[in-house]
């Protein structure tokens, strides 16, 4: 009898250590599941890092551009308006020399 019972309790901790044997394999899948997905988004981070770095030069080379124009587009108004004078200048004097 004390044979039977040893055999007994010995047969329900086999059954217990697989059952924790057979949770400790679906944890390590679960875990490298995860792993595998947090290395895909840690890629996807990365990736998004590299273009928001590049959409940044591009707004700065975009805001040099527009600043580049608009200091062009003020030279063009100061000459445009020396010319407008010097052509108001000389038709006062065409019409001082028909006069």
């Amino acid at each position: 009898m004390v044979v039977a019972g040893v055999e007994a309790k010995v047969s329900r901790l086999e059954s217990i250590v697989e059952q924790i044997g057979e949770a400790v394999l679906a944890t390590t899948e679960t875990i490298e599941r995860l792993a595998d997905r947090v290395d895909n988004l840690s890629a996807q981070i990365e990736e998004q890092g590299r273009q928001l770095q590049q959409q940044g030069y591009q707004i700065l080379a975009l805001c040099d551009a527009v600043q580049t124009l608009a200091e062009t587009q003020d030279d063009s108004l100061q000459r445009l308006t020396q010319l407008t004078q010097t052509l108001d200048r000389l038709m006062a004097l065409s019409e001082e020399s028909s006069n």
